[in-house]
């Protein structure tokens, strides 16, 4: 599990859709699929992804009606897909929030490019809203810190202790960042009073058990050698 671009697929017709998941994951994106409006709407609810690749035709709801409700919560990057004939829907989308559109058939590569260059443009903006939400998303976990809970990436609850939750608050509010283990100690600090700096270690070592594939290769929570701890960002 790495720190990767989260695309939401969401595509009605199943070839098109695993096609497309397919190809999105083997341009290393992190890929969730949607079958229609109900499961976008789910997936949306655990965790906004960067980029949301949108059929407008679905069979529970309009694409449009998608697009605005997408587009009040967040600056996700929107790509509608339509057909050829949709010239006034695109139009549409695009004048509600859309940020890009393809017509069937599509060229996958140009899909990718296109979801790339897309995913590059608003991921300041999504990371700026997700600080100041207090919600942050790594490697498909997300952390609300308001709230003090860990979802995984299947949108369960992970229980953390208050050490190990300040830890991971720490390094999520600062990701991609080496940060050491006296900074995370200050980071830590509630009333005066802090993490206590030998057990910092252990407490990385707590969450890797919880959230790394292999605790003992972690790719989440990564050892910085001669500095400290980074968590990887994305």
């Amino acid at each position: 599990m790495s720190a990767k671009p989260h695309i939401l697929v969401v595509e009605d017709e199943p070839v098109t859709r695993a096609k497309l998941v397919a190809y999105l994951e083997g341009e290393g994106f992190e890929v969730s699929a949607a079958t229609d409006a109900r499961d976008m709407k789910t997936i949306v609810a655990r965790a906004i992804p960067d980029v949301v690749l949108l059929d407008i035709n679905l069979p529970d709801d309009k694409g449009l009606t998608l697009v605005r409700e997408l587009r009040a919560r967040s600056s996700v990057g929107i790509i509608l897909v339509t057909a050829r004939d949709d010239e006034t829907d695109r139009i549409v989308g695009l004048e509600i929030g859309a940020d890009d559109y393809v017509t069937k058939p599509f060229n996958m590569r140009e899909l990718a490019v296109r979801v790339r260059n897309l995913q590059r443009r608003v991921a300041p903006l999504m990371a700026a809203e997700r600080s100041a939400s207090g919600q942050f998303v790594f490697a498909g976990w997300r952390l609300d810190c308001d709230a003090r809970l860990l979802f995984s990436p299947a949108g369960d609850t992970v229980r953390l202790t208050r050490g190990e939750f300040d830890v991971l608050a720490a390094l999520a509010r600062n990701a991609g960042r080496a940060l050491s283990r006296d900074q995370v100690h200050d980071l830590t600090r509630h009333d005066g009073e802090a993490v206590i700096d030998r057990t910092i270690d252990v407490l990385v070592g707590r969450l890797r058990r919880k959230i790394e594939v292999d605790p003992r290769q972690p790719c989440i929570i990564v050892t910085v050698h001669g500095v400290g701890y980074r968590l990887a960002a994305g």
